[in-house]
C-alpha cells in the first residue's frame, strides 16, 4: 500500500505515519509535512520522486500532476485502466490523508488583507481529495484526524480498509469540501460588498453541540452556528453555569436578544415559548428587571431573561427568588455572579456586544422542499416620518410610550399587539387569527397583571393596520390614550373618527412588521 499525507492540521499525524509505516505502507508526503515526518524518523518519499516534477511557484503546484491522479482515479478491476497505469509506469496511490490550508483560521482574523485571504485558498487539497473520494473503492481518503483510529484499526484487523469505511471517509470528504468552497464564495461576496440574494444560495454551519432532543422528545436537534458572523449571537456566548441549552432555550434565548437589542438604555426582556412576556426599560438594570417582572410574574417563571447591562447583586437576587430557565447579559459583578449559580440548574450566560447587530443578517425559514430568504427586519421608524391622522397630537410622555410600543410590536407573532406606559411593557397579544383578539388578549393580560389603573393611560401598537374601528373602540374602554399604527386601510377613516370622539392621540408609520 502507499499513502499519501499532506496536511495543514498536523494533529495526530506523526503516530499515524509511524502506524502505517510499522504496518509496511509507504508513505508520500509534501512541503512541511515531509519535513515534519523526516524529522521525526519516519521514512517518506517526497513528491517530487514521484512525479519526477519540482515542486513550484511557491509550493503552489506540487500534487497537480498525472503521477499523482492517475495513481488516485485508475479503477483497479478496470484491465485498460491498469494496462495503462503500466505502460506509464505509474503506481497506485491507495491512501490519502489531507486537510486543507486554514482558509477559515485566516479569514476570522481581525486584521486579515484580501490577499492573504485567498493565498490560503487550497487548490492541490481538494483536488486529491475529490478524486481519491470519486474512487472510494479503491482509495482510503482521510480528511478528519478522529478517524486515523479507525483506519489503523481496521487495517490492524483486516489488513485493508472496508468498503463501507471507505464510503463513509469519501462522504465525509466531499461534505468538508462543499463548506470549504461555500466559505470561500461567501467571504469573496462580501469583499465585494455584495449582499443581495444570489442565484445559488449556500452558506455553512458547524456544529457546536448535539441535543438531546429537538422541540420534543421524539426529534433529532442539534445547535450550529454560522461561520464569522457570531458576534453579538448567542453562539458567541460563554455559558458560566446549569445545564446544556435545550433546542428550545435557543430558539426563545434568540428571540428575547432580538428584541433585547432594539434598546439602548437599561432594558430587560423576558421572554416565554418565544413570545416576549415582559419588558422594561428604567434608570437602572434592577428598576428595569422590576418592570419586566411585574409586567407578567406568571409567565416569567420557567422563562428566559436578558439584560443589556451588567448584573449587579441587588438584581441578581430578585431573580433568583424565582424560576428562571436562562439569564444572559453582557457582564456579572462576581456577587451576582455567586447569587446565580447558587441555582445549580439555571443556565447563566455571558454574550459580549450583546447590542450588536449584523446590518447583513439574513432571516431563513426550512420550507417544504426549499427555503425562504430575507433581510432582516432592521429598518428604523424614524420620528420625523409619523403621520398625525388624529385631532390631537400625541404629549410628549406618550410619544415616548408609543415609540417603546412599537419596538416591542416588532417582536410579538402576528397579529401582534403591544401596550406601554413608562418604559413597562403593560400587555401583548400575539399569534391570533384576528386582529381584535390580539388587542383584547392584550388589554386582558394588561388588566390581569396591573389592574384598570395600570392599563390606564397606556398606549398601543399594532403590528399592521386596523381593517375595522373595533381595535380602538375596545382600547377606549380600557383608557388607552394613545396609538401607533402602520395606516393604509380604505377603513382607516373610521378608526380615526372613534379616536377624535374620544381624545385618542393616533400615528401612522407607513411601515408595518409582521411576524410569522
Amino acid at each position: 500500500m502507499r499513502a499519501l499525507i499532506s496536511v495543514s492540521d498536523k494533529t495526530g499525524i506523526v503516530a499515524f505515519a509511524k502506524a502505517l509505516r510499522e504496518l509496511g505502507v509507504e508513505i508520500i508526503s509534501t512541503g512541511g509535512t515531509y519535513h515534519t515526518l523526516q524529522q521525526e524518523g519516519v521514512e517518506v518519499i517526497g513528491i517530487s520522486e514521484v512525479t519526477g516534477f519540482p515542486e513550484c511557484l511557491d509550493g503552489r503546484v506540487k500534487t497537480l500532476h498525472p503521477a499523482i491522479h492517475a495513481g488516485l482515479l485508475n479503477i483497479r478491476a478496470n484491465e485498460e485502466h491498469q494496462k495503462q497505469m503500466k505502460e506509464l509506469g505509474l503506481e497506485n496511490i491507495d491512501m490519502v490523508v489531507v486537510n486543507l490550508y486554514p482558509f477559515k483560521a485566516t479569514i476570522l482574523k481581525p486584521d486579515v488583507t484580501l490577499k492573504e485571504a485567498i493565498e490560503n485558498i487550497d487548490i492541490g487539497g481538494p483536488t486529491m481529495l475529490r478524486s481519491a473520494a470519486k474512487n472510494n473503492q479503491d482509495v482510503a481518503v482521510i480528511v478528519d484526524p478522529a478517524d486515523y483510529a479507525v483506519v489503523l484499526n481496521e487495517l490492524k484487523a483486516n489488513k485493508e480498509v472496508s468498503t463501507e469505511t471507505k464510503f463513509y471517509l469519501a462522504t465525509k470528504v466531499f461534505e468538508h469540501t462543499a463548506n470549504y468552497d461555500s466559505m470561500i464564495a461567501t467571504y469573496l461576496r462580501k469583499q465585494r460588498g455584495d449582499y443581495s440574494l444570489p442565484e445559488k444560495f449556500t452558506m455553512t454551519f458547524e456544529k457546536v453541540q448535539d441535543m438531546r432532543y429537538g422541540e420534543n422528545p421524539h426529534q433529532q436537534a442539534a445547535f450550529y452556528q454560522e461561520v464569522g458572523a457570531t458576534k453579538g449571537t448567542l453562539a458567541a456566548a460563554k455559558q458560566l453555569n446549569g445545564k446544556e441549552l435545550s433546542y428550545n432555550n435557543i430558539n426563545d434565548a434568540n428571540g428575547a436578544l432580538e428584541l433585547l437589542k432594539e434598546f439602548t438604555e437599561p432594558t430587560i426582556v423576558a421572554v416565554k415559548h418565544a413570545n416576549p412576556c415582559g419588558v422594561g426599560s428604567g434608570k437602572t438594570i434592577f428598576e428595569a428587571y422590576k418592570k419586566a417582572y411585574k409586567a407578567d410574574p406568571i409567565s416569567i417563571f420557567g422563562g428566559i431573561v436578558v439584560s443589556n447591562q451588567n448584573i449587579d447583586k441587588q438584581t441578581a437576587e430578585e431573580m433568583a427568588k424565582i424560576f428562571l430557565e436562562i439569564v444572559i447579559a453582557p457582564s456579572y459583578d462576581e456577587a451576582a455572579l455567586e447569587v446565580l449559580c447558587a441555582k445549580k440548574n439555571l443556565r447563566v450566560l455571558q454574550l459580549d456586544h450583546i447590542d450588536y447587530v449584523n446590518p447583513h443578517m439574513l432571516d431563513m425559514k426550512k420550507v417544504g422542499g426549499g427555503l425562504i430568504v430575507q433581510d432582516k427586519d432592521l429598518t428604523l421608524l424614524v420620528e420625523e416620518d409619523l403621520k398625525v391622522v388624529t385631532d390631537r397630537a400625541p404629549s410628549e410622555e406618550e410619544m415616548k410610550d408609543l415609540l417603546f410600543a412599537w419596538k416591542l410590536v416588532k417582536h410579538v407573532k402576528s397579529n401582534g399587539i403591544a401596550l406601554a406606559k413608562e418604559g413597562q411593557s403593560i400587555g401583548m397579544g400575539g399569534g391570533q387569527t384576528n386582529r381584535i383578539w390580539a388587542t383584547k388578549q392584550a388589554l386582558e393580560h394588561g388588566l390581569e397583571f396591573l389592574g384598570k389603573e395600570g392599563v390606564k393611560g397606556s398606549v398601543l401598537a399594532s403590528d399592521a393596520f386596523f381593517p375595522f374601528d373595533d381595535c380602538v373602540k375596545a382600547a377606549v374602554e380600557y383608557g388607552i390614550t394613545a396609538i401607533i399604527q402602520p395606516g393604509g386601510s380604505v377603513r382607516d377613516e373610521d378608526s380615526i373618527k372613534v379616536c377624535n370622539a374620544h381624545n385618542i392621540a393616533m400615528l401612522f408609520t407607513g411601515m408595518r412588521h409582521f411576524k410569522h
